[in-house]
């Protein structure tokens, strides 16, 4: 076990790493994962001079992206300990390790982690490390967001906002490109906003943001972080140290609560957003414009117009009420930031949704089929199904632990029917049959590649003209699909043969 000194040596030369020309040579450092997070760390490392060891307990198939990785890294000098077993201990004397950065996934509770931090060697997430290796001077500030549901769609428009206004700026972190990528980038930018999961988030330590915006808290990964307290915990962590605004959802007082406990830079502001009339120090909803009552010189007499809700809307069918939301955070983030009300509205204008959120399918025989594979908690599938009248609801697969009643009790009203498929449909079809006993509920027990199909027909027989129906699963689809996007690219291609069988 390291003694005391050697442990204060070693977090004293940790303490000094806060900029990419800091002395990281030799720096002797475990990273721990091998995927999209995990490579770009260890390869920014080595581009520094640190000395590498690379754990993951999936060893990699020939030719995969994984054995490329692996390659790329081996030939940088990295060494790799990877297969069954790897990560069940520290590869190596705790003496011998100065640093851990591990991927996002990887919980505290996790062997090789839970030995680092009992031998007290730092264990830094692969968002601390890019903050970490930002340039010493001229750096390009911070704007994060994190909540349950909405991340990846408003830092998207935020994006397109902040770039609206000429700013060259871009996005990263929780999905797309790895925050550590952009921060190297040769050509500096003007701002990054960064999507932040909950795992992210607890490995982060030292995050000075401009802004940061906690969308909502609901239920979720409460298997990795131990506690709904735990998780509301770590998401609050958004906030520590922002500089000038620290954005709130009006409708969600648990993220209030977070900005209230926050460690912030003196002068920084709680800024709110809601679907109604805002308030002083809010952006909200009047009428079909979106107001911003927060940065404008006369906060008490006037607003400023940012946009209406036909520009967030865009070509969608239908306007989801959290698709406002996310529109108005992204406001008061590209706000702090000195965005004019001009370029708030042509971001949005310009915003394109990602897949798998959302997305219109299909109409046929006056139904539309849409496919919010992407909603994968109840209170996801909740702000999905809210956004129509009349659903045929296409629910199921891993639900984590997740609670559904209070989903399908708030849904009832506006079911049509509902088509399950998954391992926990099950759980589902009682939570139906208590709040929505009149309901008909269609049961898929298949799981081979053919289910969407059955699952589309049934839904098709059983909607009505001016329906929707609904994939918006509430739970995650590892049980039958690789991913989220799998299943969503399933449902479309089933309802594409459903249309042309006619």
């Amino acid at each position: 076990m390291t003694g005391a000194p050697d442990r204060d040596a070693r977090s004293a030369r940790v303490a000094d790493l806060t900029h990419r020309d800091a002395d990281w040579s030799g720096l002797r450092v475990v990273v721990t994962g091998l995927g999209v997070s995990g490579f770009a760390a260890a390869d920014s490392l080595l581009e520094h001079g640190a000395r590498v060891r690379v754990v993951d307990a999936q060893a990699p198939e020939s030719g995969s992206m994984m054995a490329q990785r692996a390659q790329i890294l081996e030939v940088l000098g990295a060494q790799l300990l990877l297969g069954d077993g790897a990560e069940e201990a520290l590869p190596g004397p705790a003496e011998d390790i100065d640093l851990v950065v591990t991927s996002p996934g990887w919980p505290p509770h996790q062997p090789l982690l839970a030995a680092a931090a009992d031998a007290g060697i730092p264990i830094w997430g692969d968002v601390e490390l890019a903050w970490r290796m930002r340039p010493s001077e001229g750096a390009a500030p911070w704007l994060l967001v994190t909540g349950t549901n909405g991340k990846t769609t408003t830092v998207q428009m935020l994006t397109a906002m902040l770039r609206a206004a000429g700013l060259r700026a871009a996005s990263g972190g929780n999905v797309g490109t790895p925050v550590i990528e952009l921060v190297q980038d040769p050509q500096p930018f003007d701002a990054i906003a960064v999507e932040l999961s909950s795992f992210q988030l607890h490995w982060s330590h030292s995050l000075r943001p401009l802004a940061a915006a906690c969308l909502n808290i609901a239920p979720d990964h409460i298997d990795w972080h131990g506690s709904l307290a735990a998780y509301t915990q770590d998401k609050g962590k958004v906030f520590t140290h922002a500089e000038v605004a620290c954005v709130y959802n009006v409708e969600d007082p648990a993220t209030r609560r977070l900005v209230e406990e926050a460690d912030v830079v003196e002068g920084c502001r709680a800024i709110g957003f809601t679907l109604g009339t805002p308030q002083l120090s809010m952006l909200g909803v009047v009428e079909d414009v979106l107001a911003d009552r927060a940065f404008v010189e006369d906060r008490e007499q006037s607003a400023a117009e940012l946009g209406t809700l036909a520009d967030v809307q865009g070509e969608a069918t239908a306007l989801a009420p959290h698709l406002v939301a996310n529109a108005l955070a992204a406001a008061a983030l590209a706000r702090a930031c000195g965005v004019p009300p001009i370029a708030v509205r042509e971001g949005l204008r310009t915003w394109q949704p990602e897949p798998h959120r959302i997305a219109h399918v299909a109409t046929f025989g006056d139904v539309q089929w849409v496919d919010d594979s992407k909603a994968t908690n109840p209170h996801a599938a909740r702000a999905s199904l809210v956004a129509h009248e009349h659903v045929v609801w296409v629910a199921g697969g891993l639900l984590k632990g997740a609670d559904v009643d209070e989903l399908v009790a708030a849904a009832a009203p506006r079911l049509r029917a509902a088509v399950l498929i998954g391992q926990d449909r099950a759980q589902i079809a009682q939570a139906l049959a208590r709040h929505a006993p009149d309901v008909p509920v269609i049961d898929v027990a298949a799981t081979d590649t053919g289910a969407m199909d059955l699952v589309v027909r049934h839904a098709g027989d059983l909607a009505r003209p001016g329906d929707v129906v609904l994939l918006a699963p509430a739970a995650a689809s590892m049980d039958m699909f690789d991913n989220y996007g799998a299943r969503g690219d399933a449902f479309a291609a089933a309802v594409d043969r459903y249309v042309q069988e006619g």
